[in-house]
């Protein structure tokens, strides 16, 4: 688990600030070469729990939304979590397993693996910040060996079944700040606490918290990002080749 101080640290630092420093990873598209809400949409095409002509076109649809920055993410998530919703926890649990051995782990890169594991060794809080479900990305970001997740929340039943409907603040867009400021919030922490911040994205979809952190990294950037990336100056980064 990655050690870092919280605000306990505060009243023992004669400087009075905690020097955490935070690296941020993107999920999708940077640590791993494809969309993980896309593609667990197509396994469970696969297990015959769509009709794969008209969830395939839908699918597209939204996939191209978010590329153009149009995505509505409330929309998306009722019909990413569809198939859950109809066929239960228990169900979807064994499938993802089984999605996690054949669509997941064989795509994770030793390079993203070493990027991650580079900034846990120098003590940094590593946390991975996703516009994907916590359902989908919390196996994953455990098979990276990153403890703390920052995902969209799913709102669950009694039986803790998703509802299709979002918990809290979606972490898509200017909604990965808010999200990031509210994990600080609960340690005690703020932006003015963290001495250095990394974001790695490949998306323009996550300007916002580029933006923010003290050094954006471009990787495997889109080609709205990368230009961007070059004009300012900021580090390009490509895991997968």
């Amino acid at each position: 688990m990655t050690k870092f101080q919280t605000s306990a640290d505060v009243t023992n630092s004669p400087q009075g600030t905690t020097g955490i420093r935070l690296a941020l990873f993107d999920l999708d598209h940077t640590l791993i070469p494809l969309d993980s809400d896309y593609a667990w949409g197509e396994f469970t095409v696969s297990l015959g729990w769509r009709d794969a002509a008209t969830f395939s076109q839908a699918n597209d649809r939204f996939y191209a939304a978010y590329k153009a920055g149009t995505l509505d993410i409330h929309e998306y998530v009722q019909f990413a979590t569809a198939a859950v919703r109809e066929h239960g926890m228990s169900a979807a649990n064994e499938a993802h397993e089984r999605f996690m051995q054949q669509v997941i782990r064989p795509a994770m890169s030793e390079r993203a693996l070493a990027a991650v594991r580079a900034h846990q060794a120098a003590g940094d809080a590593v946390v991975i910040v996703t516009a994907t479900n916590a359902f989908v990305t919390r196996p994953i970001a455990t098979a990276f060996g990153v403890d703390e997740l920052i995902a969209i929340d799913l709102e669950t039943d009694v039986a803790g079944t998703p509802t299709g409907l979002i918990r809290g603040v979606p972490s898509f867009r200017e909604g990965k700040v808010a999200r990031v400021e509210q994990w600080l919030a609960a340690r005690g922490l703020n932006w003015a606490s963290v001495t250095h911040s990394t974001f790695y994205s490949d998306s323009i979809n996550d300007l916002p918290l580029l933006e923010k952190v003290h050094e954006p990294v471009a990787t495997n950037p889109d080609d709205r990002l990368k230009a961007i990336a070059l004009e300012r100056g900021w580090r390009i980064l490509n895991l997968f080749e």
